[in-house]
């Protein structure tokens, strides 16, 4: 496999973070991440041994998402494709968590969901916001999707916090593997309309 230089990996600014498409040298970082407590305890399916994130990340994340992006480059239509981006401090290049789209099949169709994950150094900070709506403007403006999902356990405060910022509608709570969640979501003629949404970043 030919990897890409940090100059070639697709980029989103979102003001003082960026998002980029997952690298071989982020998976440390994913790892330590998604081994945090404050977010396996709401992300559990993230937890992984070291070699298992680096297996993930070489042989599936990174070819998952370059079927994306051609997609989006060949016909805007990303049918069931996934994109994985790490957030980044712009003034730093730290790698601080991910921002990601994909199918959520337990939810109905249309099923394309955005989620996300910041590390707990720098809760607090605006940055899982930034970095969803920097997502769900490339997303609503690049790609054929029109409408967007987003679920948060019922206890996770802060999560659920994001998805409100981001102006999501709140549509239900459903039950996933035993968990209560509540379910929300955008329409692309909803996030037209709002030019603050639209201006965020």
């Amino acid at each position: 496999m030919t990897h890409k230089t940090s100059e070639e990996l697709f980029k989103i600014d979102c003001g003082d973070i960026y998002l980029q498409e997952f690298s071989i040298e982020d998976a440390d970082n994913i790892y330590k991440i998604s081994n945090q407590s404050e977010i396996s305890e709401f992300l559990p399916d993230w937890k992984s041994t070291k070699e298992q994130r680096i297996d993930w990340v070489t042989n599936y994340e990174i070819p998952a998402n370059k079927s994306f992006l051609d997609a989006v480059k060949n016909t805007a239509d990303i049918e069931q494709h996934f994109l994985k981006l790490g957030v980044f401090i712009k003034a730093t290049d730290e790698f601080i968590g991910w921002c990601c789209t994909g199918i959520k099949e337990e939810l109905p169709a249309p099923n394309r969901e955005i989620m996300y994950a910041i590390s707990s150094n720098y809760h607090r900070k605006g940055y899982a916001t930034k970095a969803s709506i920097g997502l769900i403007n490339y997303l609503f403006t690049n790609t054929n999707v029109e409408t967007i999902n987003a679920l948060a356990l019922i206890n996770n405060v802060s999560s659920n916090k994001v998805i409100k910022k981001c102006e999501f509608t709140h549509q239900n709570k459903l039950t996933i593997e035993n968990k209560i969640y509540n379910h929300y979501t955008l329409n692309k003629s909803e996030w037209k309309k709002s030019l603050t949404f639209h201006s965020a970043i």
